[in-house]
C-alpha cells in the first residue's frame, strides 16, 4: 500500500527482532489507510512492527550493526536484544511441563488443563506486535515449543485422569490443514476414548486473520465436518478460544459468515479474549463495544488479560490500576449478557491471577 512505504525502514529494521507476518485479508480489510495517523490505526498497531518497541539503547544497538555491513555482527546484536526480551515469560517453557523426550509440546499447568501445542501450529496466519509467544516464531529451535505427534500427549492424558479439559494452542491450530488436525481432534469423535476428557479448546486468531479458514479454504468444509463430530458424535464441549482485541475485527461479512458457520453448522461455543494493549485497546469504550458486538453475534465475552512480561510489553504497557479501570468502567456500561467477561487476569508462575480492585494504602 502507498501509505505504508514511508513506514517501511522501521517495519525492516524492528522485524529483524520481531517476528513479522500480515495476512492479505487484514491488510485489505481491517486496517484503516485513509486514518490521519496510520500508526495509531488499532489493526495496524496489531501487526507492523517499529523500532519504537525496542529500548532507546537497543534501538541505537540495532541500527549501528545494521549500518556497520557486517552480518555476524548484526545477528549478534540481534540474538543480544532478544535475550533481554524475557522469551520466555513465568517460566513457561521450563515450569508445567512433563520431563519426558516425547512430550515436546505439552503443558500441565492446571490439574484439570493440559496445553498441547503442536509443531504443525507454531505459526499464525499473521503475528501480534505484542505476541508473549514471539519466541515459537524466530527460527530458534532452543526457544521453541512444539509437539510433534499425538500420541504421546494421548499417553500422557490417559495417565492423568485429573485432566478434563484440553486447549490447543500455538501459534495457532488453525493454521494446520484439516488432515493434520484430525491427528489430535478426530479421536475425540469416539466417545469411548479418553471419556474423563470432556472439554476441548482451540486457541486462535483466525477470525481475525483469515475467517476464510472456516469459509472458503480449500478443506474448510471438511474442518466444520470435523468440528462437528467432535460435538456430535464425541458429545464434547468444543469451544473456539477467539483472540478478539477490537470491535473492528467483527465488522466484515466474511468475519460473520466464519462465525455463523462455525456456530450453525460445527456447533462449538467462541469464547472471546485479548490483553489490554496501550494504542490497540486501552479504553474502556472499546472493550465495551467489542463485548456488544460479540453478544450480539453469539459469541461469549470470557477474558481481558493484563499483558506477559516479555517481547514489547514495556510498549504496550498498561499500569494495572489503569487496567482495572478500563474492565471496571467497560463492564459498568454493558447489560448482564455481556458480564461473563472476567479481568484483569494475569499468567504468571502460580498460575492465573485476578485484579479484584484497588486499594490506597496511607505513607
Amino acid at each position: 500500500h502507498p501509505r505504508l512505504l514511508e513506514h517501511l525502514e522501521d517495519i525492516k529494521l524492528s522485524a529483524l527482532v520481531f517476528p513479522f507476518k500480515a495476512s492479505p485479508y487484514l491488510i485489505e480489510e481491517l486496517i484503516d489507510w485513509e486514518a490521519d495517523d496510520l500508526r495509531k490505526d488499532p489493526m495496524y498497531a496489531l501487526v507492523m512492527p517499529t523500532l519504537e518497541m525496542l529500548s532507546p539503547e537497543n534501538r541505537e544497538k540495532l541500527v549501528a550493526a545494521k549500518k556497520g555491513g557486517d552480518p555476524m555482527k548484526l545477528i549478534d546484536t540481534v540474538a543480544e536484544i532478544r535475550e533481554q526480551l524475557n522469551p520466555h515469560p513465568a517460566g513457561q517453557k521450563t515450569l508445567n511441563a512433563p520431563k519426558e523426550d516425547k512430550l515436546t509440546g505439552v503443558q500441565h499447568k492446571y490439574s484439570e488443563t493440559a496445553l498441547v501445542f503442536p509443531a504443525a501450529a507454531q505459526t499464525c496466519h499473521a503475528y501480534c506486535t505484542y505476541c508473549f509467544r514471539w519466541a515459537q516464531f524466530i527460527g530458534d529451535d532452543e526457544l521453541r515449543f512444539a509437539q510433534k505427534e499425538a500420541a504421546g500427549f494421548f499417553e500422557y492424558l490417559d495417565e492423568h485422569k485429573e485432566i478434563s479439559d484440553v486447549l490447543m494452542t500455538g501459534g495457532d491450530p488453525m493454521v494446520m490443514r484439516t488432515n493434520s488436525l484430525k491427528q489430535y481432534l478426530e479421536p475425540f469423535t469416539d466417545p469411548e476414548f479418553l471419556p474423563h476428557i470432556r472439554n476441548l479448546r482451540i486457541g486462535t486468531r483466525s477470525l481475525t486473520f483469515w475467517p476464510q479458514r472456516f469459509t472458503t479454504d480449500k478443506d474448510a468444509d471438511e474442518c466444520i465436518e470435523l468440528l462437528r463430530r467432535v460435538r456430535e458424535e464425541g458429545k464434547r464441549h468444543i469451544a473456539i478460544m477467539a483472540h478478539l482485541s477490537h470491535e473492528v475485527e467483527l465488522s466484515t461479512e466474511k468475519v460473520k459468515a466464519a462465525i455463523n458457520r462455525l456456530q450453525k453448522e460445527a456447533f462449538v461455543v467462541i469464547r472471546s479474549q485479548s490483553p489490554v494493549m496501550g494504542g490497540i485497546n486501552d479504553r474502556p469504550e472499546v472493550w465495551s463495544n467489542k463485548w456488544k458486538r460479540e453478544v450480539n453475534l453469539g459469541i461469549v465475552p470470557y477474558y481481558l488479560f493484563v499483558a506477559r512480561d516479555t517481547g514489547a510489553r514495556e510498549f504496550f504497557d498498561v499500569p494495572l490500576v489503569k487496567a482495572h479501570m478500563i474492565y471496571s468502567d467497560a463492564i459498568r456500561g454493558v447489560s448482564g449478557l455481556h458480564r461473563t467477561a472476567r479481568g484483569p487476569s494475569m499468567s504468571c508462575t502460580p498460575g492465573k491471577v485476578e485484579l479484584s480492585g484497588i486499594l490506597d494504602i496511607p505513607a
